[in-house]
């Protein structure tokens, strides 16, 4: 969506005080390569009522395209303006996945830096969404908590899957894709230095940190998929000029 981040801001405010929900998926290279592989996960995110540009290849294959995006709206950084925003409003926030113990850390990051905001946290165990009883107890925490904004940081596809499954239990709140926000909020893993952001580099930051992890995600499938967007985008629109020129 060619959204900016006060934009977003302004749709989940809007949405909120006339009592409806929503959820908000991110896409980088590597959420858009799984995207594009798996049917289901196309209509997964098909059915997002945001998709937010979270990597800079998003922006430079869009404009390749010749259909620009007016700016990034990074997972790392929306969770603090949004939860800045749940503050002001009075909405509750709930933390739900990341690594064990960062979802409660969060929680307290957050309340601490914008008082008044009303949190709540869970890590639920490995393989809960295949269980019955533990999505349940999930189901239920989410409701007795009555917050109105849920962060889901379990990585790509597991997020999206369970956003899309919750938010028909949960109309009226909103489900944000979160990935590894939690791990740098709580100071498991440090941001990447700000040069690196802008330069679209942030990945080699990570595989960086963990290159036993990503090196295969990274190097072998996300840079060559990559490389194929940015060829299919330079492609597209000099097939859509070409039109263009045709009808005129």
């Amino acid at each position: 969506d060619n959204v900016k981040e006060d934009e977003m801001l302004e749709h989940i405010s809007s949405s909120l005080s006339a009592g409806n929900g929503g959820w908000a998926a991110s896409l980088n290279v590597d959420i858009l390569r799984q995207t594009v592989a798996d049917p289901d996960l196309r209509r997964i995110m098909a059915g997002a009522d945001l998709v937010l540009a979270d990597g800079m290849p998003m922006l430079w294959a869009a404009r390749l395209q010749g259909t620009p995006v007016q700016a990034r709206v990074p997972t790392s950084e929306a969770i603090y303006s949004v939860s800045a925003l749940a503050a002001r409003r009075g909405v509750g926030v709930f933390f739900l996945g990341g690594n064990p113990g960062t979802a409660q850390t969060t929680a307290g990051v957050m309340t601490a830096k914008y008082p008044g905001l009303v949190a709540s946290h869970a890590c639920p165990p490995l393989g809960f969404e295949k269980d019955p009883a533990a999505m349940e107890d999930l189901t239920a925490a989410l409701e007795e908590s009555r917050s109105g904004i849920v962060f889901c940081a379990f990585g790509c596809p597991k997020q999206e899957r369970l956003m899309d499954k919750l938010r028909d239990h949960f109309p009226e709140k909103w489900f944000i894709a979160a990935g590894g926000s939690f791990s740098m909020i709580a100071g498991e893993a440090p941001k990447a230095p700000e040069w690196m952001t802008k330069a679209g580099l942030e990945w080699l930051h990570r595989l960086r940190l963990e290159p036993r992890r990503l090196f295969v995600r990274y190097i072998v499938h996300d840079v060559p998929f990559c490389l194929r967007l940015m060829a299919a985008s330079a492609r597209a629109r000099a097939r859509g000029k070409g039109k263009r020129t045709h009808r005129a």
